[in-house]
């Protein structure tokens, strides 16, 4: 436990002083994020966050990730390297959705081959469990490519995807520790600690964004963590340390409104013939912003509700991830009703 405090304290800390010192840089080279007609903000405002938060992390986990476990994160710290850099670019110089998406696949592979970060079994969901190496390999592949994507459109308001981001790390990080996988536990406390050090400067008025280079990092990591999770609770002979069955409905509950916003844009998007990548202003936060909520109380809500889908799963866990998952995303659907309903009634008023 001391391990993951030091990792904690130490990202934070080298977070919380990188950011200032990447603010005035950025001011200084001109490196805004300029409002445009889909933005949820008003002010131009460094987006190179994203930055410091993987700086704090790798240097706490080099640090403080136990040397006989190191070696498990190689090719994973690979593959954030690679989303870093093209992050980055993509902050400072727009590049082509295309070449973003051929990187995320790159980045997808090499998790999948070298670092085994990939979902063998769907624990009896639409009646499957053990897969063959074509449909594992492709079910990860794109498991790992929508979630870092959603992380990426999840982040349209303060503080939003660097909340769920972090509620993610404590959760995943205490099952971790406690199913003794030391190396990821370890980097749940370091991204832990840094995206909290990065809150304090992008909750309203953020002075700072994470950028793509910020929501492709946490999106990469909440994949890797959430495949990692549900192969740690494979149905066998020998109970999990969580105790949990539903597995896989529990990792949904957790990054629910990234998931579900990604599916239910594509959705009405394709609806009104559109590419599904056309960009909008049709986003869960988008609703809650329209409706007359700040920034602040729109994210504050999504985390709460985000916590409560957590402990809604637990209680019935005994149901069984297809029913879990069923259910998760009707309360979501339901609650992203509620939301346009009442931004429809503030706009008549």
């Amino acid at each position: 436990m001391l391990t993951l405090l030091l990792a904690f304290v130490t990202a934070f800390l080298l977070t919380y002083a990188l950011i200032p010192v990447i603010i005035h840089v950025a001011r200084q080279r001109g490196l805004y994020d300029k409002p445009n007609e889909r933005s949820a903000h008003t002010e131009i405002t460094p987006s190179l966050g994203g930055i410091g938060i993987f700086v704090g992390m790798i240097c706490a986990v080099v640090l403080w990730c136990p040397a006989l476990v190191f070696s498990n994160l190689q090719y994973i710290l690979a593959g954030l390297m690679i989303i870093i850099l093209v992050g980055t670019v993509d902050d400072i110089s727009p590049i082509r959705p295309r070449h973003k998406l051929l990187v995320q696949i790159l980045v997808a592979v090499i998790l999948i081959y070298k670092a085994q970060v990939q979902v063998t079994d769907l624990h009896g969901i639409l009646g499957i469990a053990q897969m063959p190496e074509w449909l594992s390999f492709t079910l990860s592949l794109l498991a790992i490519v929508g979630i870092i994507n959603a992380f990426n459109l999840i982040d349209g308001i303060n503080g939003l995807a660097g909340s769920i981001g972090f509620l993610a790390c404590v959760v995943w990080g205490g099952l971790f520790y406690a199913g003794r996988d030391m190396a990821l536990a370890v980097l749940c406390a370091a991204l832990g600690g840094a995206l909290l050090a990065f809150l304090r400067y992008n909750w309203t008025p953020a002075r700072i964004f994470m950028g793509d280079t910020g929501s492709m990092l946490i999106g990469t990591l909440a994949a890797i963590l959430s495949l990692r999770f549900v192969e740690m609770h494979i149905p066998g002979p020998i109970p999990p340390v969580s105790g949990l069955q539903s597995a896989p409905a529990f990792a949904l509950a957790l990054l629910v409104w990234p998931v579900f916003d990604t599916l239910q844009v594509f959705v009405v998007r394709l609806a009104k013939r559109r590419s599904p990548f056309y960009p909008d202003k049709n986003h869960v936060h988008h609703h809650l912003l329209r409706a007359g909520m700040s920034h602040t109380r729109a994210t504050v809500l999504l985390v709460a509700i985000n916590m409560f889908l957590l402990l809604f799963v637990k209680m019935l866990d005994g149901l069984g991830s297809s029913v879990l998952i069923a259910l998760i995303l009707i309360i979501a659907a339901t609650l992203n009703g509620v939301f346009v309903y009442f931004e429809k009634k503030d706009q008549k008023s």
